[in-house]
């Protein structure tokens, strides 16, 4: 089954529509992580910087960097986990290569965002990752905080429609 989730940024949605076309076409496997992610998966809009994929750890990444770059992204940088890329818009997309990440890209259930059908890392497999993150002590404290309060995002601790903030 599919589900449905909706976004407010445009740029983000347009940088996620073609990015997910793009490696879909290509045959790379791939689920959408991160903030855009918790907000799929608990149901409340999470404002986030960019749009992160985790891309299989066993994709070559130059074949995942071509593919970008053919669909108009531009490479910003290489690192040892991540490859940044910015989409013609301006946002920002961060693509993770992580074997603890290659399970849970398995995993991953179809969402309908927009037009596009999109693999979500599922709720769970969510929390896993942030509960890695928080732990890292060379994780900056403000991202860690956000970390934690992701987990609780995705176990249910949200606000009712009325409830306010």
């Amino acid at each position: 089954m599919v589900g449905q989730a909706t976004m407010t940024g445009s740029d983000q949605l347009e940088a996620l529509t073609e990015a997910v076309a793009a490696l879909s076409a290509a045959g790379h496997r791939f689920a959408l992580i991160g903030g855009l992610a918790v907000g799929v998966r608990s149901g409340v809009p999470r404002a986030t910087m960019d749009v992160d994929l985790a891309v299989a750890s066993t994709e070559p990444r130059p074949e995942v960097v071509a593919t970008l770059v053919a669909a108009g992204f531009g490479l910003r940088g290489e690192h040892e986990h991540s490859l940044n890329f910015r989409h013609p818009s301006g946002e920002p997309v961060q693509v993770a290569f992580d074997e603890h990440f290659d399970v849970f890209i398995e995993r991953a259930g179809p969402v309908t965002v927009g037009e596009v059908v999109v693999p979500v890392v599922l709720a769970d497999d969510l929390i896993a990752m942030k509960e890695r993150a928080a732990r890292d002590p060379g994780r900056r404290r403000s991202k860690a905080l956000r970390d934690l309060a992701d987990i609780e995002l995705l176990r249910g601790d949200a606000p009712g429609p009325d409830e306010g903030w």
